[in-house]
């Protein structure tokens, strides 16, 4: 714990990289199939559903969502996009957490909920402001330490040395999503996740501060068995409430849908 207030500098630290660092992360999601969930077949039916496997259980509800081609996604407008990737974050971020092996080590040694839930948030947040035009790292790193942190920053550009070392904790972060492969496999992706999460926990006092679930997920939360249960809807609300705050804040900095649904 620290003794006082995190300073901004920090903040603007941790999530410079951060940022760099979920674009590969977001295209993995948009463009790779990691799951193997295109043409996917359920594995089983109602029947016989006790004796399918939790993994079997989670990729089936993965193959529902929506995975967009060319000619759909291009007819789709901005809030069809962003509520897309609030279903693709957080059904992907869940997987992450639900499925036994997926975080590798990083899984066994960072707590679950915190950890994948500020990552799913984080990237969330650059994949809204993706689908309205906004890209500029300085804005995006202001939009992110407004929604996760409650703090408003200014920034213009970082110093030469602050670029390098954003640049060496991105591609850390990254990992095997460097390589030349365009469609990664589950296991790189949710490698990815976690150390996107690892990286927020430099700023760990903090977290508190992002969009959480409501009183009574809480409350389920600390309830045995059924606990699992409540953080999960928690995560889940979190994450959308997460999404209306990104919205709100490039409403107000001139970053609006217009009439037709598209950005402008």
């Amino acid at each position: 714990m620290s003794d006082g207030p995190i300073p901004e500098s920090a903040i603007v630290t941790v999530l410079r990289p951060f940022v760099r660092a979920t674009r590969p992360i977001l295209r993995a999601l948009r463009e790779s199939d990691p799951f193997g969930l295109r043409g996917r077949a359920p594995s089983g039916s109602a029947s016989d559903s006790a004796e399918r496997s939790a993994r079997d259980t989670v990729l089936d509800a993965l193959a529902s969502v929506e995975v967009p081609g060319t000619s759909a996604w291009a007819g789709m407008d901005v809030a069809a996009r962003e509520r897309w990737w609030i279903r693709r974050v957080g059904r992907f971020t869940t997987a992450v957490a639900a499925i036994p092996g997926l975080g590798g080590a990083l899984a066994r040694s960072l707590p679950v909920s915190s950890v994948v839930g500020a990552a799913g948030q984080g990237m969330l947040l650059v994949a809204v402001a993706g689908e309205r035009g906004v890209s500029e790292e300085d804005e995006l790193v202001a939009l992110l330490a407004w929604v996760l942190f409650r703090r408003r920053v200014t920034l213009q550009g970082p110093s030469a040395a602050e670029d390098a070392a954003a640049r060496r904790s991105a591609e850390e972060i990254e990992g095997d999503l460097r390589a030349a492969d365009r469609r990664p496999g589950a296991a790189k992706v949710a490698g990815a996740v976690w150390r996107l999460g690892r990286a927020l926990l430099a700023v760990e006092d903090e977290l508190d501060k992002r969009p959480h679930g409501r009183f009574y997920h809480e409350a389920i939360g600390l309830l045995p068995v059924v606990g699992v249960v409540g953080k999960y809807f928690g995560e889940w609300s979190g994450l959308k409430r997460a999404a209306k705050e990104a919205q709100r804040w490039l409403d107000e900095h001139g970053h609006r849908v217009g009439p037709a649904g598209r950005a402008g």
